[in-house]
């Protein structure tokens, strides 16, 4: 269907969304709930007996090994949710709307309020500036009420026996073993998403092992209940992902009317990078350059006189608006690959 919608800054559009389901053969799954078990399956067990065995080999002990192992079962909704979803195709604006709502803003504002000291703290430790870490739990989970209640371990199990993506999960069941081993939470209270993101800053598990942080010093990491290792693993998780103290985001700029004819010259070409859209950047190239080029701000002023590398971007294609982003929209695209979900962090946090 066609709408017209309004984008960031008032600019105006005509779009089209298309909304594409796909769906794949495989297991047969059926409606049930996620505290519903599927049917004893002789193959799902000794796939278990070998991942337990591997567990072992690790270092997990038997003690956890019972506890969040022994007699597990998969959960059908989760393969039901993974082969089934539906790709909604949202223009800038109809993502921002959804997202950067006013309760969104204005209870934003509140809890900053709320953890001024903490966030401060957590500023001055990681160089990120608290209304992003705040934005991130903001669009993450609500500000922490909304977390997922499936079993963490369950689900990542399920995933891990489907031979889609087998690998990449079993080394997240695998860490999320650790968590358990090293005591930073007990199995039925590691609880998240379908798909196995952790706590109020839905971390998978290895990012866990490698971003979270104690910040409280209480000897374990808490990001399910405990705002100060929350804010403190977003902001560490963002550091070691290239922030830069300082810099800002980027900015909604205007283009020369003959752009898009020279596009070409700053396409990247065979470029591979673990965050997929960043292929669809133009080239970095300092904001003074594109300066020269005839880039203005969105309101037709000058562009700031400096050498840090940026690129455009166009979320919504050659009609839509024009973005010059900078290192640190890509440490957002770190925590989410999608233009719209770094654009509506930035925007999130630029409201409070």
């Amino acid at each position: 269907m066609c709408l017209m919608t309004r984008l960031w800054f008032g600019l105006t559009r005509m779009a089209c969304v298309t909304i594409v389901v796909l769906s794949f053969a495989g297991w047969k799954v059926s409606a049930q709930s996620d505290s519903e078990v599927a049917a004893p399956d002789p193959e799902f067990q000794q796939w278990l007996q070998q991942l337990i065995a591997e567990a072992r080999e690790t270092g997990i002990s038997e003690d956890i090994i019972d506890q969040a192992l022994t007699g597990l079962a998969p959960i059908p909704q989760v393969v039901s949710n993974d082969r089934n979803q539906a790709e909604f195709v949202e223009t800038l604006a109809q993502y921002l709307d959804k997202r950067v709502t006013d309760w969104r803003i204005q209870t934003g504002r509140t809890r900053m309020a709320q953890h001024r000291d903490v966030l401060n703290q957590v500023a001055a430790e990681y160089g990120v500036p608290a209304r992003f870490i705040v934005a991130i739990w903001g669009i993450e989970t609500n500000y922490g009420n909304f977390t997922g209640g499936t079993d963490v371990i369950r689900a990542l199990a399920t995933l891990a026996y489907d031979p889609r993506r087998a690998a990449y999960f079993r080394g997240e069941l695998l860490s999320a073993l650790r968590i358990l081993q090293e005591g930073h939470i007990d199995h039925p209270n590691m609880k998240g998403s379908w798909a196995g993101a952790m706590g109020q800053s839905q971390f998978m598990p290895s990012s866990f092992i490698n971003h979270a942080v104690d910040f409280d010093g209480d000897g374990r990491v808490d990001i399910w209940t405990t705002e100060a290792d929350v804010f403190a693993s977003i902001a560490n998780y963002l550091r070691n992902a290239g922030w830069q103290s300082g810099e800002r985001w980027g900015r909604q700029v205007t283009l020369p009317a003959d752009y898009h004819d020279r596009a070409s010259q700053w396409s990247q070409e065979n470029v591979s990078y673990s965050c997929s859209v960043l292929s669809r950047h133009t080239v970095q190239r300092p904001v003074d350059e594109w300066q020269l080029e005839g880039v203005r701000q969105a309101d037709g002023s000058d562009l700031p006189t400096s050498d840090i590398a940026a690129s455009i971007v166009l979320p919504d294609g050659a009609d839509g608006p024009a973005f010059l982003t900078y290192q640190n929209f890509r440490a957002l695209l770190s925590y989410n690959c999608a233009n719209n979900y770094a654009l509506a962090v930035a925007r999130l946090a630029d409201s409070f």
